[in-house]
């Protein structure tokens, strides 16, 4: 053998042991795979299907009493800072939950008030209740509207809104950032309760 064959034959196996020996490390840097709860929670995701969240405006405007307070977006997973997507429009903010029976009957109402000419903005907010439970219930009731998820507990929003323990709550955010407690009705029936609501509790539309 010659020198030149002799030294390419122990080239090559020091080439092959430094791949064999980076193996490890390589396996190490794929990026892990989700668990089973973030597969059922994309798939979730996907069945509902809901639309994006509203996004923060431009000119740095914020809602004063939800400054700060952000929840993640059901149909993203991404965070959403409330104070500021909320800022400078009419928003009809309702808060409900997996468990709460009259929210089921709720919340076709305002997806049908959020679907219609002229209406104000909707934001649903799911409280003390799961993440996957509440999207696979948006689906079932096929409810479309933009949602966050406020956590399990008492969350940031419920607990900047100071809102009540009884479910569903609803709230009207002016486009001055005033927030008002909807008390009459407190809970919706008929879309143009929803649309006597608004312009009652936060003006136009």
């Amino acid at each position: 053998m010659s020198n030149t064959a002799r030294w390419t034959l122990v080239f090559g196996v020091l080439v092959l042991a430094g791949i064999v020996a980076l193996l490890p490390v390589l396996r190490d840097q794929r990026p892990p795979a989700p668990s089973a709860e973030q597969a059922n929670l994309a798939a979730a995701r996907q069945a509902a299907r809901l639309p994006d969240c509203p996004r923060a405006a431009t000119s740095g405007e914020v809602v004063p009493a939800l400054r700060g307070v952000t929840a993640d977006c059901l149909a993203t997973g991404k965070p959403v800072d409330v104070g500021a997507a909320l800022a400078g429009r009419t928003t009809l903010v309702n808060l409900w939950a997996t468990w709460c029976g009259p929210c089921r009957e709720e919340l076709p109402v305002l997806a049908e008030y959020h679907a219609a000419d002229g209406a104000a903005d909707v934001l649903a907010v799911q409280v003390d209740s799961g993440e996957r439970g509440g999207l696979k219930l948006l689906a079932a009731l096929g409810t479309w509207l933009p949602a966050v998820h406020d956590g399990a507990g008492r969350g940031p929003i419920r607990s900047a809104l100071h809102a009540p323990e009884v479910l569903p709550a609803s709230y009207v955010v002016s486009a001055d950032g005033r927030i008002r407690l909807v008390e009459n009705p407190r809970v919706f029936s008929r879309v143009e309760q929803v649309r006597k609501a608004v312009r009652a509790y936060g003006g136009s539309p």
